[in-house]
């Protein structure tokens, strides 16, 4: 056989072999079973922001985009505390979404760092003065986490929260591991530990690999407001995801 005929079939067989592979690999990923995703929140995602207690899970209400962008990541589970066993923990779960979370207990901070230290994903959105506007008073327990105040754990995975109180407010989308990000009223992370965390969009973000988990962390939480127009939110926010809970 010619030698040139010969490195043809050669190389239409290695094209059929690397189709077929690419199509083993497709249907390997679309029949593998999506795993859970916890949410940690304040943030009225999961029920509706009114002063009524009788409209609070009004089925006729429109959910929050969020939620289903976070269903399509997996059956979504929310989470009221992070130490200790039984339902609404981290027990079974390996991604977990913390959103403006609530102040963690000493036993929290300590059960949540081992867990990502074994393995655990988070994406964390810690906004330092939540700019959207809330159905409730400040002092209502039903009132999203103005402030969060995490600073015990994020110094435990190398990073020191910040704030600029003199920046003017207003939307701003910085760019953030090549996406942009809405963004009002951000704080910075700088980073202590350069060995496990990276800044991102000038310490608005930050990746951090700590033990066998990641964490990726949003100095902001604009990008969860409900009004969502153009649907750049829920790009942001999927694309987030999608970063947080990727593969290592």
């Amino acid at each position: 056989m010619p030698i040139a005929k010969r490195k043809t079939l050669l190389i239409a067989a290695a094209l059929i072999a690397l189709l077929l592979a690419a199509l083993a690999w497709r249907g390997a990923w679309s029949r593998s079973p999506q795993q859970p995703v916890g949410l940690f929140t304040t943030l009225p995602i999961l029920w509706n922001e009114t002063a009524e207690v009788g409209d609070l899970l009004r089925s006729d209400a429109p959910a929050h985009w969020a939620r289903q962008v976070l269903e399509e990541q997996g059956a979504l589970v929310p989470v009221d505390h992070l130490a200790g066993a039984g339902p609404g923990g981290l027990a079974g779960l390996k991604r977990l979404v913390m959103a403006q979370p609530r102040p963690l207990s000493p036993e929290e901070n300590v059960a949540l760092d081992q867990w990502v230290r074994g393995g655990g994903q988070v994406l964390l959105l810690a906004d330092p003065m939540l700019t959207e506007d809330s159905a409730y008073s400040v002092g209502d327990r039903r009132r999203p986490q103005d402030v969060a105040l995490l600073t015990p754990i994020l110094r435990r995975w190398g990073l020191e929260p910040q704030f600029d109180e003199s920046q003017p407010i207003g939307e701003a989308r910085p760019e953030v591991m090549g996406e942009e990000i809405p963004v009002n009223l951000p704080g910075r992370f700088l980073i202590i530990d350069a060995a496990a965390c990276r800044s991102w969009g000038d310490g608005v973000a930050a990746s951090c690999a700590i033990g066998k988990g990641r964490v990726i962390a949003l100095a902001d939480a604009a990008v969860l407001e409900r009004e969502d127009a153009d649907g750049a939110r829920a790009a942001a926010f999927e694309w987030l995801l999608d970063t947080a809970f990727a593969a290592r």
